[in-house]
């Protein structure tokens, strides 16, 4: 059974992409994988700075986060966008994620890795001009992002008072996308 990693960009409590992220780890449920719902907020880590590496190595949080990335098979990520790039949130968590320990291979949360990435945003264009920075970021790491994407614009709107996804359309292109993920992890 493939097994999937949903997390968002966003620690808010109350995140439109945290909400995707759930909506999202519920499909991927349905279609067949074992899913893990993370929370980044539960894995806080100062700003990666080389000197604090050396002086005091991965943070504790990164190392356990660093454990979860490897013992999965794919990544789907939802992010905000901040001024059309990826939140620094993410680039940090990435950064010391990225780090080695000991005698361990570099990038080794990320080895074999694929990913699927979206976005949800308040206003029209749903996230939209951050895609292409995390499909990069992404592919920097070594991970392979399946072709395509979901933004869900005017993200306000799109969820009912619970949670979930309202538009079927949607829905639909997050099942086609799980469904892309879930071949290429195999």
């Amino acid at each position: 059974m493939t097994k999937l990693l949903v997390f968002s960009g966003s620690t808010r409590a109350a995140s439109l992409n945290k909400k995707l992220a759930a909506s999202t780890a519920a499909i991927a449920e349905n279609e067949g994988a074992e899913v893990t719902l993370l929370d980044l907020a539960d894995y806080p880590a100062a700003v990666y700075n080389g000197d604090d590496e050396a002086a005091n190595g991965v943070p504790e949080s990164m190392q356990k986060l660093k454990k979860i990335f490897a013992e999965h098979d794919g990544f789907i990520i939802s992010s905000p966008e901040y001024n059309g790039h990826i939140p620094p949130l993410l680039t940090n968590t990435f950064s010391w994620a990225s780090r080695s320990e000991g005698d361990e291979q570099g990038m080794v949360a990320f080895a074999n890795k694929k990913a699927a990435i979206m976005a949800a945003s308040p206003g029209r264009l749903g996230g939209i001009r951050m895609l292409p920075r995390l499909r990069d970021t992404l592919a920097e790491l070594g991970i392979v992002v399946v072709p395509g994407f979901v933004t869900v614009p005017m993200a306000t709107k799109a969820f009912t008072d619970d949670g979930a996804l309202i538009d079927d359309a949607t829905i639909n292109s997050i099942r086609q996308l799980v469904g892309r993920l879930i071949a290429a992890c195999h």
